[in-house]
């Protein structure tokens, strides 16, 4: 048991230093390539930040441990806005500022409605998937032209504050996507193998394993980037991070999963889908309420959350 312990707590140490690693080297090397770093924060940055919930959802899709997979991208979703965004603002208010991320909180709405509607037949399919892939390469694409028009100086001044241009040689950017990549390949092998032995000794759905521990720990990217972002006043970068994830962790990252191994929906309960939804659609009011996430509102989040997390267990 202390192994299977062992094997959980060094998964996630692994995803967390990959995924920094992997969005350091890309975020390097885009700015090299003459990228604007309101278009890397919204893209690679979101990328590299979803990166655990990547490599441990195609590794439980390629065991055939569907639950895993489709518990941690339900999981994280619903962590990255009731849990990191309300421990964000509870750091301190955040005004949003970019049209640009106001106009993606509709579009998250969207896709995980879609997302729930591909899932009616209790089936996740590769023609679903394949739905799912073209959907975030229209998104990718639809975010980097609308990015690099975005005019909000004051915006575009809280990225380029937030993605500094870089001091090393090319060649270390290299390295630190290369390593970040095999961090999260060993992280999330290891992550999975110690989760589904758990699930298994302990009689817990994979699904719940996925919705709490590995949801959890696959959002420490996001946690740290949001958090870091928040109290440097830089709202717009921590907002767009945890939209960016969202939408990325539905249309790519279960996309690529069914496209592995098509799966069964198992274990998820009618509650489950509600947080889902619902934590999404949270987001609209408290956005249109003066554009603003107050410290009262984060607090109702992650209270929220804990509750829901309780709900679990019972």
């Amino acid at each position: 048991m202390f192994t299977t312990y062992l094997f959980i707590i060094s998964g996630l140490v692994l995803l967390a230093v990959g995924a920094e690693g992997l969005v350091r080297g890309s975020s390097s090397i885009a700015l090299r390539l003459g990228v604007t770093p309101l278009v890397i924060g919204l893209t690679v940055v979101a990328f590299g930040t979803g990166s655990p919930e990547l490599f441990v959802s195609v590794q439980a899709a390629y065991n055939g441990n569907s639950g895993i997979a489709l518990g941690n991208v339900i999981g994280s979703n619903i962590s990255n806005i009731a849990l990191i965004l309300g421990l964000s603002a509870l750091a301190r208010p955040m005004p949003v500022r970019s049209e640009l991320i106001r106009r993606e909180v509709p579009l998250m709405i969207c896709i995980t409605l879609m997302l729930c509607l591909l899932l009616w037949d209790g089936t996740l399919s590769r023609i679903d998937g394949l739905i799912l892939i073209i959907g975030s390469i229209a998104y990718t694409a639809f975010t980097y032209l609308t990015a690099k028009r975005d005019k909000n100086t004051v915006v575009a001044s809280e990225f380029e504050e937030a993605i500094s241009q870089p001091k090393r040689a090319a060649v270390f950017d290299a390295a630190f996507v290369l390593l970040g990549f095999a961090a999260l390949l060993i992280g999330a092998n290891l992550l999975v193998s110690g989760a589904t032995v758990i699930a298994e000794q302990f009689g817990i759905s994979q699904v719940v394993i996925g919705l709490t521990v590995i949801a959890i720990g696959t959002s420490l990217p996001e946690l740290a980037t949001s958090l870091v972002a928040s109290l440097r006043n830089e709202a717009d970068v921590a907002f767009g991070n945890v939209l960016g994830s969202n939408i990325l962790n539905i249309l790519c990252i279960l996309g690529i999963a069914a496209l592995i191994n098509p799966f069964q929906v198992e274990g998820l309960r009618f509650l489950d889908f509600g947080v889902f939804i619902g934590s999404a659609i949270l987001v609209l009011p408290l956005l249109w309420r003066g554009a603003v996430l107050n410290r009262w509102e984060g607090a109702l989040l992650v209270v929220g959350y804990f509750a829901y997390l309780y709900s679990l267990t019972i």
